[in-house]
């Protein structure tokens, strides 16, 4: 668990050995097993999450049914801000699709590690602004594409998806049934 970490921070470049031992004593880590509910759709979350290990599914609950939003592999965050800032109920649900390994934060606990290590600020501060960036463009995407194109865009930029999430979460995350992506794929398999 902590190796996971220590080879992330090292990985960045941006921490001297000191530095990241002591980020290493002082950052929060949790592991989760397998198709542990992390968030549950109404409960209040402070925390923020980096994945440094596994994959996750955040999906809520529609007309009775399970609809993936998104999902979340290795050096990717995951941000409850509504919950955590404002603590608000979150609107969704977190689970693990296989065991995994977390970095864990809070606006209370960051805000003073924040102090400590300026450079953790910038690096996080960078990371989100990708990320919400990358967010943007990903619902621009998804928005004005067919289910097909929406396939063959997560095969293009999530290929590892293909073998980590069942096809049933597959389908629902672009909006379909698991009937019609078994089409999709024929045709794609034809082509």
């Amino acid at each position: 668990m902590e190796n996971e970490l220590l080879a992330f921070l090292s990985k960045l470049d941006v921490f001297t050995g000191n530095e990241i031992d002591e980020l290493g004593n002082l950052l929060t880590v949790k592991t989760a097993k397998k198709n542990t509910v992390i968030v549950k759709q109404g409960q209040v979350c402070c925390d923020c999450y980096f994945v440094l290990k596994g994959c996750l599914r955040q999906y809520v609950i529609s007309d009775g049914a399970e609809k993936t939003i998104a999902f979340y592999t290795e050096e990717q965050a995951i941000n409850f801000y509504t919950s955590a800032v404002q603590k608000k109920p979150s609107q969704s649900f977190l689970i693990s699709l296989e065991d995994t390994v977390l970095l864990v934060g809070n606006p209370e606990i960051n805000a003073g590690m924040f102090a400590r290590f300026p450079k953790l600020e910038q690096l996080t501060r960078k990371m989100m602004e990708e990320y919400f960036g990358q967010t943007q463009d990903s619902f621009a995407e998804f928005m004005t594409s067919s289910p097909e194109e929406r396939y063959l865009n997560l095969l293009t930029k999530r290929p590892e998806l293909m073998q980590r999430v069942s096809l049933s979460h597959l389908a629902s995350y672009l909006g379909i049934t698991p009937a019609s992506l078994s089409r999709i794929r024929k045709r794609i398999i034809k082509k």
